[in-house]
């Protein structure tokens, strides 16, 4: 019975010492740094605005209420007559909004000419996704201007502007993409490395930006037709032996 104990005190003792052991492995294999690449992934696609908006800003001036109202009246029909010509129906032009001043009621009231006392502006806006057919309109603005048309001069008459509405199609096809060039990236880290790329610890597929084909310093991006759909994704990769 002796024997029995002390060979049953023995075996307990080998079996609390081997995990003890095994616990003190996976502790060391547990604290050993992981091993890790970052990689970033461009995807890069040219595209061409579908949507343009040009607000257009003119005004007119008279006497009276009346006289400068039959001038603002002149104008719209000429603004209207030039849109047409250029091929634009009239659901393409809205007016947005017609404001009056009297200057006789403002500060400078005694330097005001009574032939300017009342101002009238309208604002029209055109809206189409005929980008090109705008793009052709707006640079004949000199044409209009002749009729007799007076602009005002501020941003709100600083021609149109020209948007891309279709990313919404691109995303998949440019994330795939995107995602390939981070791999590709990671793969010859490791291959210079003498490792294996793993699996994948971390992702963040990054924020699209819709930006003009040209960087031209100190212009309005928006006045570009031509744009680039640009992301960048960051991927960090598990490397193996």
């Amino acid at each position: 019975m002796k024997t029995v104990s002390v060979l049953a005190a023995l075996l307990v003792a080998i079996g609390i010492a081997l995990s003890g052991w095994f616990v003190s492995i996976a502790l060391v294999q547990s604290r050993q740094p992981e091993r890790l690449v970052t990689v970033k992934g461009l995807a890069l696609r040219d595209v061409k605005a579908d949507l343009g908006f040009w607000p257009i800003r003119f005004q007119a001036t008279g006497p009276d209420l009346a006289t400068a109202r039959t001038t603002l009246e002149s104008s719209e029909r000429a603004a209207r007559g030039f849109l047409s010509a250029h091929g634009f129906e009239d659901d393409a032009i809205q007016v947005q909004n017609i404001t009056v001043d009297d200057r006789y009621a403002g500060y400078n009231a005694n330097s005001t000419p009574d032939a300017a006392r009342f101002v009238l502006t309208e604002d029209m806006l055109v809206t189409t996704r005929d980008v090109d057919k705008l793009a052709t309109a707006a640079r004949s603005v000199a044409d209009l201007i002749k009729s007799g048309v007076v602009f005002s001069a501020d941003a709100y008459s600083a021609g149109p502007s020209f948007v891309f509405t279709g990313l919404n199609d691109l995303k998949g096809d440019m994330l795939s993409q995107a995602t390939g060039r981070a791999r590709d990236a990671a793969e010859q880290f490791a291959t210079e490395s003498g490792a294996k790329v793993g699996q994948i610890k971390t992702a963040n597929q990054g924020v699209f930006q819709i930006l003009p084909a040209v960087d031209i310093p100190n212009s309005r991006p928006e006045k570009q037709i031509d744009k680039k759909v640009r992301v960048v994704t960051t991927i960090t990769y598990f490397l193996t032996d």
